[in-house]
């Protein structure tokens, strides 16, 4: 399966961001948040909080706090006080809480910190293993909410969709085709892996169709009946929507657990200062 990451044309001038004025770093567009809103479907979106701080999301990873709808910021710009900022949980310990508890929402974004990220050479928590270990424990727990959704539990209708921000600088043998044919300023990237984890997803079905990122919003228009590429952006390009992956026809497969390092409960009691799983 090929997944294609965006970059910037590295030719274009480098440009430090800077909030000032103050409210400058805040953005105003359609999100798959709101559009979520006016359909009247629940979501949160798991991140990390600036390092030693659980209640401010400072890192580049807290997206929803650059988004004007979201983080309805206060008069200096130093708060966010929206109610959808509710919905941004931080700490990566969240979305374990909401499975054990039966309350995950309807759709999720789960960022990980640095110590469970795949980038290469980490020293920190579990190194190079840490990202596959906290997959691995996001999977098992969702199987295992065997109660959950009035007792179907949330295999039973979940789908866990795992990708990647970059292509970590290993070598590709397959160069990026240019968008409309003409090189422009947002373009596609090395290719990124995608995992499809379902239980009406075929067991070890591989796709050889190249997608986006903007293909798994088009799945989430897709399942809850809202217009493809609402969003206007990634949504709106994308030409695939993931449907191979699932065949509704077969009997749902049975949950089979992933050996891992760690249970969920480990990263519940997890103490250690979270750092963002990138800085640049």
């Amino acid at each position: 399966m090929n997944e294609w990451f965006f970059f910037v044309d590295s030719a274009a001038p480098e440009t430090e961001l800077v909030n000032n004025p103050l409210g400058s770093l805040c953005f105003s567009h359609n999100t798959m948040g709101s559009v979520l809103d006016s359909a009247g479907i629940s979501w949160k979106y798991y991140t990390v909080p600036s390092q030693g701080n659980t209640n401010v999301g400072g890192s580049i990873w807290t997206g929803p706090n650059s988004i004007q709808e979201v983080c309805q910021p206060n008069s200096t710009y130093t708060q966010c006080t929206g109610a959808d900022w509710a919905k941004v949980i931080l700490g990566s310990s969240g979305v374990f809480k909401d499975v054990k508890a039966c309350t995950l929402p309807t759709v999720s974004w789960v960022i990980p910190t640095y110590a469970n990220s795949d980038h290469p050479g980490s020293t920190t928590g579990l190194g190079a293993t840490g990202g596959p270990a906290w997959v691995a424990s996001i999977v098992n727990a969702i199987g295992g909410a065997t109660k959950c959704d009035g007792g179907a539990g949330y295999w039973s209708d979940t789908v866990i969709l795992v990708s990647w921000d970059d292509w970590g600088g290993w070598y590709d043998h397959v160069a990026p085709p240019i968008l409309g044919g003409v090189q422009g300023d947002y373009q596609y990237g090395f290719r990124v892996p995608l995992l499809v984890i379902s239980s009406y997803t075929p067991q070890a079905f591989v796709s050889n169709t190249n997608l986006d990122y903007g293909s798994m919003l088009r799945f989430v228009e897709g399942v809850f009946h809202i217009s493809e590429g609402a969003i206007g952006f990634a949504d709106a390009r994308a030409s695939d929507d993931l449907s191979e992956f699932f065949n509704f026809h077969a009997a749902p497969r049975a949950f089979q657990s992933i050996p891992g390092a760690h249970s969920a409960d480990h990263y519940i009691r997890d103490k250690t200062p979270p750092e963002p799983p990138d800085n640049d």
